[in-house]
């Protein structure tokens, strides 16, 4: 009965989600409270439970993303993510011009999320698209297939944080395994599938492009833009290689565990983005602090419905869902790996949006990584891969992409919907790998 309970919920939660319009941070309180009646909580516990998942989900989940919003807000304000694309360009030449868009894409998506960077590129790409004389396609999905891996693979974007979070993964180890299967998947799913593409050439939309242009003397130069961009990067990964070659009580390994901890990573880069980005720009403080504001903006409603997810997953623990699942686990032989992917990848289909498809489904298998001793790292981006596959529809993503590249509904599917399931199938196929080794 518990999973009949868990699955009544999910249903409600597509019903009140796609029937009715609810916003998902509302949809998964209800599911939330409908869900730990059903499995027979005092209303008063499910209250507790929905307070204490709220809570425990966001304590420092709240400061990574606060701080990783302000740094991408940062790096696009001041044209730092510009300099760091003409650059790249400019060395890769207009042969190899999809490789310079994979890298632009991956080295920016680490600081910016999915939408803010994919509208931040666009100008990039017409641009592009138009002196190459190449169609729209051939560069854009390359740019758009590394800014989906990192928002579906890699912290410090909100699914693989939260999910991280969700699991107790090491955040250091999630960004190097995430990075590790990321790279081929961006190849594929970019460049390569990219060719296949060449047939559907749409002129630029009229009427969508009217960016802000930076002249050469407002940008940054290159290497202070990528360096402030990925110094959490750095710092996260550092940890990391410290943790796996170190000997417990090296004396270096508490200083590379405070550095590298994803709270202080993303706040040093903050501070040394509002100096290398703002006031070395000739920005003044109360400027700097107005785009810090504007950034808390982009984030206010995903911490909510991340905090959902959270009180979802807290009821089902403490309804005693966790332990049905994990007697459960001891008579299957299904990998978690997969069990985690594809609960994700359903959700993902009913719901559209990869941040909830993510946070429920990471609610849903928590218990399964003590019971399988599976990686809670692998099983981060099992869940991440699931949570972005087959775009279509009920997803504003689906539509972004149409309207941005005046595609028609059968076109999009075929370009994006098709990317964003090479990408969901390349994670799954990388992790059940990657499992075999570590």
């Amino acid at each position: 009965m518990p999973l009949l309970y868990v699955a009544i919920g999910v249903a409600l939660l597509l019903l009140l989600m796609i029937r009715f319009k609810l916003n998902g941070f509302i949809a998964l309180i209800l599911v939330a409270l409908a869900v730990g009646m059903m499995q027979g909580m005092p209303v008063n516990k499910v209250i507790v439970s929905i307070k204490t998942g709220v809570g425990g989900t966001l304590g420092s989940l709240a400061l990574i993303m606060g701080f990783g919003a302000m740094l991408g807000k940062l790096l696009a304000d001041c044209g730092g993510a510009q300099r760091i694309a003409t650059t790249l360009i400019a060395k890769f030449g207009e042969k190899h011009i999809q490789w310079a868009l994979v890298l632009t894409g991956f080295t920016v998506g680490f600081a910016l999320f999915y939408e803010v960077g994919f509208v931040l590129m666009l100008p990039l790409v017409f641009s592009i698209a138009a002196s190459a004389r190449v169609p729209l396609l051939y560069v854009g999905v390359p740019m758009a297939a590394a800014l989906s891996v990192t928002h579906g693979f890699l912290p410090p974007h909100p699914g693989p944080t939260a999910i991280a979070t969700l699991f107790n993964a090491d955040m250091g180890k999630t960004l190097l395994y995430g990075t590790l299967l990321g790279i081929p998947t961006v190849i594929l799913a970019g460049p390569v599938y990219a060719r296949f593409l060449k047939g559907i050439d749409k002129p630029i939309p009229e009427g969508l492009w009217n960016p802000k242009t930076f002249t050469e003397a407002e940008m940054p130069g290159f290497g202070v833009s990528v360096w402030t961009a990925l110094v959490p990067v750095v710092l996260m990964a550092l940890r990391a290689v410290a943790e796996m070659l170190l000997p417990k009580g090296h004396v270096l390994l508490p200083y590379a565990e405070f550095f590298g901890d994803p709270i202080m990573a993303t706040l040093i880069a903050v501070l040394i983005a509002i100096f290398t980005f703002g006031l070395n720009r000739g920005r003044s403080m109360d400027d700097v602090m107005g785009t810090i504001t504007d950034s808390i903006k982009i984030i206010a409603m995903m911490l909510l419905v991340i905090g959902g997810g959270g009180a979802f997953k807290q009821v089902l623990v403490d309804s005693g869902v966790d332990k049905y699942i994990a007697s459960m686990m001891h008579e299957t032989n299904l990998s978690p790996i997969f069990m985690a992917w594809s609960i994700a990848a359903v959700l993902r289909i009913a719901l559209g949006s990869a941040t909830v498809a993510a946070i429920t489904a990471g609610g849903i298998v928590a218990p399964l990584i003590i019971t399988s001793g599976a990686s809670p790292e692998l099983m981060v981006i099992a869940v991440g891969s699931g949570s972005v596959i087959f775009s279509h529809v009920n997803d504003p993503g689906f539509w972004l992409f149409k309207e941005y590249f005046n595609l028609t509904i059968g076109e999009t599917f075929r370009s994006w919907s098709a990317l964003e399931t090479i990408i969901s199938v390349c994670g799954l196929l990388g992790c059940l790998l990657l499992a075999n080794v570590i």
